[in-house]
């Protein structure tokens, strides 16, 4: 018995009721060069669909503003968060041929082969946290197209619509460009669709969305839950934060004559970097009661505050839990010319999440590549990427936790929580060694500074920060 359009339009929206109720995040792609029919099929898949937990994302051509920002900013601000559908009418794939056809240099200053490696690390990383990607790629012959775009130009009030989509042939090597992809092996495969017959090709539609669900789903009802494992090390010993850390100090009276000509310097450099529209990302790390924040203030004190922004991460709330670990991160990066401060970031994945059990050994080894590619997409985007992990001595935090106890202004500095993670110092050091080891690259590198002296630490970091924009402002 062949099924009918109405059984398949049933069966998929019950099969995507069940993805949502397991929470599973479920992204549809659908690719085609101009009148290809990708609308009519686009369509028919929304009506299916819960409008409760579906969202429709048409990619359009990029504006301005799409240009300050990373290439796969869009896409990472509109993924769906758990158990929810994206409907991607066109997708990072048109807007990659959009970039590369009209040579869009801004915000791009790799090779475009860069740009499409970030695109399948993208994907592959969605994959790797539960996402269902679905791609669909709707071909149809030249003859048909035609005829479609001559269907609309004889209608008065479409006919502007037909000269667009011939404008866009004309300009766009939409199909040479997409052929390279569906050749390309990739962990998630593309389904071609003929477009000679809507009711033909919307069957097909449906039955890929039903087999794949289908498979998600046993493949869920039957996994093994995820080990939750740190793997740490038994009389774990150092071997990065070892400073002797009464050779890192700096004089009081020498910090005050350093500090104002690095400000002033630092605030000649934003005003460069914003001229140069290049973008820079700076990343806090570090025990608790180590300066970061201190840190930070020291660097943005002579800035134009309204070209930069300070993220500081806590716990994750309900909808940040609901999305991808670097969801709440990738929305808050800067857009180009501008600095973004992260005071704690997206390393929590393999730190807090590792130590307390948060991830599963699966989620938090996996992290470090995913970390690794994330910057890598940042940096391929343009942007300075610096990152310090601020190292001090355990009874240097213990005076500290002491003094902010004892004085009441800075009594809303210390919780419980510190005092808890003061008890797994051991396994915070590990964690973190383990992390500098596994995500310091020569695009986005690890500083560890030593962080007892205050004073030298945040001349170290100033100083660190005007290095690596000045190497990049140089080649610029």
């Amino acid at each position: 018995m062949v099924e009918t359009d109405e059984l398949l339009e049933n069966r998929v929206g019950e099969m995507t009721r069940k993805t949502n109720e397991m929470g599973i995040p479920l992204m549809i792609v659908i690719e085609g060069p101009p009148a290809s029919g990708k609308s009519r099929l686009s369509n028919a898949l929304y009506m299916a669909l819960d409008a409760k937990y579906t969202d429709f994302m048409a990619t359009r051509p990029p504006r301005d503003i799409d240009l300050r920002y990373p290439f796969l900013q869009r896409y990472w601000n509109h993924l769906p968060k758990n158990g929810d559908i994206n409907i991607h009418f066109r997708s990072w794939y048109a807007q990659y041929i959009e970039y590369k056809t009209n040579t869009v240099l801004d915000n791009v200053r790799v090779d475009y082969e860069e740009i499409k490696q970030d695109m399948d690390r993208f994907e592959q990383t969605l994959i790797d946290n539960g996402y269902e990607i679905i791609k669909f790629y709707v071909h149809t012959t030249e003859a048909v197209r035609d005829k479609h775009i001559e269907k609309l130009r004889a209608n008065p009030v479409l006919k502007w619509k037909a000269e667009e989509f011939a404008e866009r042939l004309d300009k766009i090597d939409y199909e040479n460009e997409m052929e390279q992809f569906l050749k390309a092996p990739t962990g998630c495969p593309w389904t071609v669709i003929d477009f000679e017959e809507k009711g033909g090709a919307i069957n097909t539609l449906y039955r890929t969305i039903i087999e794949r669900l289908e498979k998600r789903v046993e493949a869920e009802e039957s996994a093994e839950a995820s080990k939750i494992d740190g793997a740490f090390t038994n009389s774990y010993e150092s071997e990065f934060f070892n400073f002797d850390f009464e050779k890192e100090k700096i004089k009081k009276k020498e910090y005050k004559e350093i500090l104002p000509d690095l400000q002033s310097r630092m605030r000649e450099i934003q005003f460069q970097l914003y001229e140069k529209k290049i973008p820079l990302v700076i990343v806090y790390e570090g025990m608790d009661a180590a300066g970061k924040g201190g840190n930070i203030k020291r660097i943005r004190e002579s800035l134009d505050p309204t070209g930069y922004t300070v993220n500081a991460t806590g716990a994750p709330t309900d909808i940040e839990l609901a999305h991808h670990y670097l969801w709440r991160f990738a929305i808050n990066t800067p857009r180009s010319g501008h600095i973004g401060f992260f005071d704690r970031s997206w390393y929590g994945r393999v730190l807090v999440e590792r130590i307390e059990g948060f991830a599963s050994k699966k989620e938090w080894t996996q992290a470090y590549d995913e970390i690794n590619d994330f910057e890598k997409s940042l940096y391929n985007s343009g942007a300075i990427i610096v990152k310090f992990f601020l190292s001090l001595d355990k009874d240097e935090q213990l005076e500290r936790f002491t003094d902010r106890q004892e004085d009441e202004d800075k009594q809303w500095k210390l919780t419980d929580e510190d005092w808890r993670n003061r008890e797994k110092w051991d396994l915070y050091v590990e964690a973190s060694e383990d992390m500098v080891r596994e995500t310091s690259t020569a695009r986005a590198p690890w500083h560890i500074i030593a962080g007892n002296d205050k004073r030298y630490a945040r001349i170290t970091a100033l100083r660190k920060v005007i290095e690596a924009c000045e190497a990049r402002l140089g080649n610029s």
